[in-house]
């Protein structure tokens, strides 16, 4: 009697690369959840402080960056916002486009620009709250 084959639900191309149901989409998805979950309050303190500034003048909104709780609540926003923005875009990509240099080039465009922006935005919060 032969003994039984066991098959494998990993494709040939994931059993080259060594990457399975596992090992790396768990990571990201863990990621996105935080970030989503770190962006609600962050959110709703942002739009409800704006709110109550619809007047304010440049040196007063610019004040209000330099205090200390909100200069370090607004770099935790943009460090969660960046990450989430990347990581949704980065499911985009791999999810619809063709062609593994596209995609590649995409996902290295795409981390960058988010990256860049991401320091230039913190760097003008600090600038700011540093004065």
């Amino acid at each position: 009697m032969a003994a039984p084959t066991i098959r494998s639900l990993r494709t040939p191309l994931g059993r080259v690369r060594g990457l399975g149901a596992a090992r790396g989409g768990t990571h990201h998805w863990w990621m996105q959840r935080v970030t989503s979950i770190a962006l609600l309050p962050l959110t709703v303190w942002l739009v409800f402080s704006l709110a109550t500034m619809p007047d304010s003048t440049w040196q007063q909104a610019t004040a209000w960056i330099g205090r200390p709780f909100n200069a370090v609540l607004l770099l935790a926003f943009l460090a969660a916002a960046f990450h989430h923005t990347a990581a949704g875009l980065q499911v985009v990509i791999e999810d619809y486009v063709r062609g593994e240099m596209a995609r590649l080039g995409l996902l290295l465009a795409v981390k960058g620009v988010c990256v860049l922006l991401w320091l230039s935005a913190s760097l003008a919060v600090l600038r700011i709250a540093v004065r």
